[in-house]
């Protein structure tokens, strides 16, 4: 997690930076997560497949991009910080915009909602990692948010907790 705070610096200390939350923005941080890996800050334009589900995301990058967007839209339009944090969090995920570094571009994203609203972060430390997956699947395949939520709260109490 520090190594992304590092290199994220910037976004976190620049609230505006995510609010309103952009499709470039998500690209630019997305692109400095893979910096090293060799991945470039485009929208995919080839298939990717998830293990584990049957569940197949987009594979046209117009289309893509189209989900982005109206992810944002529906993003910043919410009020509450926590439903923001755990939108970006899952959509991200299960939009899958990048051929590889979506769930670290989502929880990157989710913090920085957390942090720049003057909360805590979430580290998923505690949680078992099945859990976590079989909690993306169900949301995957059947856009059943609560499993994941239950994880998204039991995480941000355990950081509450813990650390402050």
């Amino acid at each position: 997690m520090l190594y992304y705070i590092r290199g994220i610096g910037g976004v976190l200390t620049h609230p505006n930076y995510i609010n309103p939350l952009s499709v470039s923005s998500i690209e630019d941080i997305h692109s400095i997560l893979l910096k090293e890996l060799g991945f470039t800050r485009n929208i995919r334009k080839r298939r990717v497949g998830i293990s584990g589900t049957n569940y197949k995301p987009l594979d046209n990058e117009f289309q893509i991009k189209e989900a982005l967007n109206d992810m944002c839209t529906i993003i910043n339009s919410k009020e509450n910080i926590f439903e923001k944090a755990l939108l970006a969090l899952v959509l991200i995920s299960y939009i899958q915009p990048f051929t590889d570094g979506n769930k670290r571009t989502a929880r990157i994203i989710s913090n920085a909602v957390l942090m720049n609203n003057h909360y805590c972060p979430i580290s998923f430390r505690t949680i078992d990692s099945l859990e976590y997956k079989k909690a993306m699947l169900i949301f995957y395949e059947q856009t059943n948010i609560n499993p994941f939520k239950k994880i998204f709260i039991s995480q941000f109490e355990f950081a509450v907790n813990t650390y402050f």
